[in-house]
């Protein structure tokens, strides 16, 4: 909801800056006051819906971030959680290349996002990945249907209701 106050035929678009105003005028006002009381100095408060468009896209940014959350988040494989964000993407690619150098059926341990050591290969760590990449493509579909039903949304109820249904 979009609030606009106007006072003496100069609008503003929060309180803060009517309150300013209102200051210049020796006239100082909690910015807790009521809109009846802001009617008895003389103010207009008009509460409007946001365009559809506006509710769109801030829905769209908040599932685009859910999104992106999800996607870091620890993944499983065989049991075990595993780290999967920015460093942990880079740990798992160099142990690839460590064990890979380190000969066929060669394993070290890796602290697991629960804190357990856990032995690996490197096939291990290439499905780590091959996991995160099914997980990453789902979440990125439902993503997509979920912004093509906001596109649709004709009401801000309508807006509301979708979510990223994983």
């Amino acid at each position: 909801m979009q609030t606009t106050y106007t006072y003496r035929e100069q609008t503003y678009s929060n309180l803060y800056e009517l309150s300013e105003a209102l200051g210049q005028e020796g006239i100082f006002i909690p910015l807790s006051l009521s809109d009846e009381a802001l009617a008895e100095l003389g103010v207009t408060v008009v509460h409007e819906e946001e365009p559809i468009e506006t509710l769109r896209e801030r829905k769209i940014m908040e599932l685009k971030r859910q999104r992106d959350e999800a996607e870091v988040t620890p993944i499983e494989y065989n049991g075990n959680l595993y780290d999967y964000d920015d460093k942990a993407r880079d740990r798992i690619n160099a142990a690839i290349i460590a064990l890979d150098d380190m000969g066929a059926g060669s394993r070290i341990n890796w602290t697991s996002y629960n804190n357990y050591d856990v032995l690996v290969t490197a096939k291990d760590l290439r499905k780590i990945i091959a996991n995160v990449a099914i997980r990453s493509n789902k979440l990125h579909t439902v993503y997509r249907l979920a912004k093509e039903k906001i596109e649709q949304a004709t009401t801000k109820e309508e807006v509301d209701k979708i979510t990223l249904e994983l």
